[in-house]
């Protein structure tokens, strides 16, 4: 199953988008495992990027639904000594400054989440839970070592007691390297799987 909030693969791109929030994108990720895992029954999920943020969330608000969460390079970046500078920086170098419009006939799917998500979900601190971190991998990619995610990725996983990994190439990992990125992932949730049985 895959879960699209904004619903811009369905017609939604151009129409009007509101300054998004991670606990709304973690509750419909619940309300899409509730209509399709029966009664007791846990999922493993995958997020990426801002994705990755809802997945975190969504293991802290609905830890008895995950059996396993995989959060690839989300950018949480205050959650760092220096996030707020962090932070700034990665919004400057995204979009020069300026906030890009999100509407109209113009936007397009990265204006939308420059404007209207990554400015909201950079300032997501994840709460630390022991339980549920050991259903929680969270993974950076290969070549984006010494850079900011990478480095948010790293340090959130200590924070949370959670696993670290890293998987092929960068932030866009998914897309450029994709067969050898879902090897990983089913390695990582198979072994999960192994873990708690």
């Amino acid at each position: 199953m895959t879960y699209d909030p904004l619903g811009l693969a369905h017609g939604r791109l151009g129409l009007p988008v509101l300054e998004q929030r991670v606990a709304d994108w973690s509750e419909g990720a619940h309300r899409v495992l509730t209509a399709v895992l029966p009664e007791g029954e846990s999922a493993y999920v995958f997020g990426t990027s801002s994705g990755g943020i809802a997945v975190l969330d969504l293991l802290a608000r609905h830890p008895e639904r995950l059996a396993h969460a995989v959060a690839h390079e989300p950018p949480c970046v205050t959650v760092l000594p220096d996030g707020a500078e962090r932070r700034a920086e990665l919004l400057g170098q995204l979009d020069g400054g300026e906030r890009p419009p999100a509407e109209g006939e113009s936007a397009t799917p990265m204006g939308v989440f420059l404007a209207r998500v990554l400015r909201p979900f950079t300032t997501y601190t994840p709460v630390p839970a022991p339980e549920p971190a050991a259903r929680l991998t969270l993974v950076a990619g290969a070549d984006s070592r010494g850079q900011l995610l990478h480095r948010t990725t790293e340090f959130l996983a200590g924070r949370l007691g959670a696993a670290f990994t890293e998987f092929p190439g960068g932030h866009l990992g998914a897309l450029d390297h994709p067969a050898e990125f879902a090897g990983l992932l089913t390695e990582v949730l198979r072994s999960s799987a192994h873990t708690s049985s």
